[in-house]
């Protein structure tokens, strides 16, 4: 009985972390962010033919515009990724201060990054890979939709998965957008695209579905379960069967992973054992894949500051020699 308590203990432990940051996550808070270095610039309501309207904010490091076509980083959950002091968690990726002192150090090349905020309560539906999803039985979707839920009156899924909408989004209107007005170069081999958890899935499904606009993704704790627990999800094996017919030229496409050993990233290791083993069968290796556990790391914004620096020189390698812009 002892070993039972322990076990509902910790799983009471587990839920409450995953409602926060599963959906608490998600509010759209409405207030501005400020940032240390660079400059922030905040387009309210983004408009969408495919999604809802959503805030977006680009982050331009110190001294843009120079003489360079820029890379661009498209971050999901935007919201969270420059300033704690407006996050419900108060916490942040520091993603200007990581960029910067990168850029600063010649460990990454110039880039630009475009925080694209999540959609509150259908962030999931949004974010979880739509074809993968679409090959299971209509009964385990059923499922899937009706039954995760963490209260009567919380669903895991708000309504049916459209991550395929959103990655039309993200590639018809929103990318067109930031080539327009910024200083980018549009090739795939200087567009990237990164998220944690849910957007660590959606970042991986964006290179598999569209590998001539983006030549890598970086994702952070990527949350293989698509469920609150490792029990019965069908999830994991519908990713593995989709990767081993749709991952990109491992020529063409960097990829990064993570997960650490606390909270919801406890789950992860057995899953990304198995991805590991697809992307080596694949023609992934060290030059262009790389996966990373960190002992003692929760599913956390403050976690992931603390390693960001990592994805992106990998993702972002200095030695690449930038194309004109709108090439």
């Amino acid at each position: 009985m002892l070993g039972l308590r322990h076990s509902y203990s910790r799983l009471s432990v587990l839920l409450a972390t995953t409602i926060s940051i599963l959906f608490l996550n998600s509010c759209d808070l409405s207030d501005k962010r400020t940032v240390s270095y660079g400059r922030l610039i905040r387009i309210d309501k983004f408009d969408s033919q495919y999604v809802s309207s959503r805030n977006i904010e680009v982050w331009l490091p110190e001294n843009y515009p120079n003489d360079e076509a820029y890379a661009t980083l498209y971050m999901h959950d935007g919201h969270a990724l420059f300033d704690r002091k407006k996050t419900w968690n108060h916490q942040e990726w520091g993603v200007d201060e990581n960029v910067q002192s990168l850029i600063n150090n010649q460990k990454i090349r110039p880039v630009i990054v475009i925080g694209i905020w999540n959609s509150g309560r259908d962030r999931q539906s949004e974010y979880l890979p739509q074809k993968p999803y679409e090959n299971l039985t209509k009964k385990t979707r059923d499922s899937l939709l009706n039954k995760a839920r963490i209260s009567e009156s919380t669903d895991l899924f708000t309504v049916e998965i459209r991550s395929d909408q959103y990655l039309k989004f993200i590639t018809t209107e929103l990318k067109p957008y930031i080539d327009k007005n910024f200083k980018t170069s549009t090739n795939n081999k200087n567009t990237f695209i990164a998220g944690s958890s849910f957007g660590g899935l959606i970042s991986l499904y964006a290179v598999c579905e569209y590998p001539d606009i983006f030549g890598g993704a970086a994702c952070l704790s990527t949350h293989w379960t698509g469920t609150l627990t490792n029990l019965h999800t069908p999830i994991p094996g519908a990713m593995e069967s989709y990767l081993n017919s749709n991952l990109p030229d491992p020529s063409n496409c960097v990829l990064y992973f993570d997960h650490g050993t606390l909270g919801l990233d406890s789950l992860y290791a057995p899953h990304q054992k198995r991805i590991d083993s697809v992307l080596i069968k694949k023609g992934f290796n060290e030059s262009n894949w790389m996966t990373k556990v960190f002992k003692g790391a929760d599913h956390l914004e403050k976690d992931w500051n603390q390693r960001l620096n990592i994805p992106l020189t990998f993702l972002l390698k200095p030695e690449f020699e930038s194309n004109p812009v709108h090439d």
